[in-house]
């Protein structure tokens, strides 16, 4: 079955399936591509995940960035 791919954007901050070992449930989005760079906001630690990895942990948003704004 496939994973949808979930529309995100550098400064999101998520949550993921299973919390990190230092006990945190939040990450920030820092890189976004094939790879998704993520970083814990409980210990700074940063993660790289393949996003079929990611789009497969994933569980929600906890805050959203703003849409910046296009110069037309």
């Amino acid at each position: 079955m496939a994973v949808p791919i979930t529309p995100i954007r550098v400064g999101d901050v998520v949550r993921l399936k299973k919390p990190h070992p230092c006990g945190a449930n939040e990450w920030e989005i820092a890189r976004v591509g094939a790879d998704v760079r993520i970083v814990c906001r409980g210990c700074g630690r940063s993660v790289m995940l393949e996003r079929y990895e990611f789009d497969r942990r994933f569980r929600g948003f906890i805050e959203r960035t703003q849409e910046r704004p296009t110069n037309e």
